[in-house]
């Protein structure tokens, strides 16, 4: 009985461990975030720093990737939040969404089919949640720091069917998390098996 408890401990204790260690990672990749000149607006850069949660998430779980998520968050809003942490809480929910659907599919298929439907899905999570959080509150905090008009003018520059906040986030918001979760898929992808194996040791 006694060995069960410490065994169980010691995997709880190695699960943490590398919860931290992927945190960490994503935590650094946050700051590695590059715009799309022609496509988007300068403030929408992407970044791929929920790629260690999604590895986190396959390997370990769900519970895992999403606390990843979480943990990276909660770093940024304490050392280099310029949003008074609205925008760190609409990427948990955006990058979150996406960790745990594509962990809790993959989890319960483990092949490339599940892998590609996790990402699928997750991609789906991601477009929806990524509009209602800017519709609802990215966006109106950004009007309140420069007037609306000037980011609807932003947009509007790149693609003139923006026209007001709603075709905003259709024509830029959209689109964006579309190209964001297909490039953490095209990462994941080939690489999914050896993290998968290297966070299982």
């Amino acid at each position: 009985m006694d060995n069960i408890f410490i065994k169980k401990k010691t995997m709880s204790t190695n699960t943490m461990t590398k919860v931290a260690i992927l945190s960490a990672i994503s935590y650094i990749l946050m700051f590695i975030a590059i715009p799309i000149p022609g496509l988007f607006p300068d403030f929408l850069k992407l970044d791929v720093s929920d790629v260690p949660a999604i590895f986190g998430g396959m390997a370990l779980g769900p519970v895992a990737g999403f606390t990843i998520v979480l943990i990276k968050n909660l770093f940024q809003a304490l050392t280099a939040s310029t949003t008074a942490w609205i925008g760190e809480i609409a990427n948990l929910l955006i990058g979150g969404s996406y960790v745990v659907i594509v962990s809790m599919v993959y989890r319960h298929k483990k092949d490339i089919k599940g892998l590609i439907l996790g990402f699928l899905l997750g991609t789906i999570a991601m477009v929806i949640i990524g509009c209602l959080t800017n519709y609802y509150m990215i966006l109106p905090f950004y009007g309140k720091i420069m007037p609306m008009e000037v980011i609807i003018d932003m947009g509007h520059v790149i693609n003139p069917n923006v026209v007001d906040l709603k075709s905003f986030v259709v024509w830029m918001i959209a689109p964006f998390n579309l190209v964001k979760a297909v490039l953490m898929s095209l990462i994941t992808l080939p690489l999914y098996k050896k993290m998968e194996v290297i966070l299982k040791k």
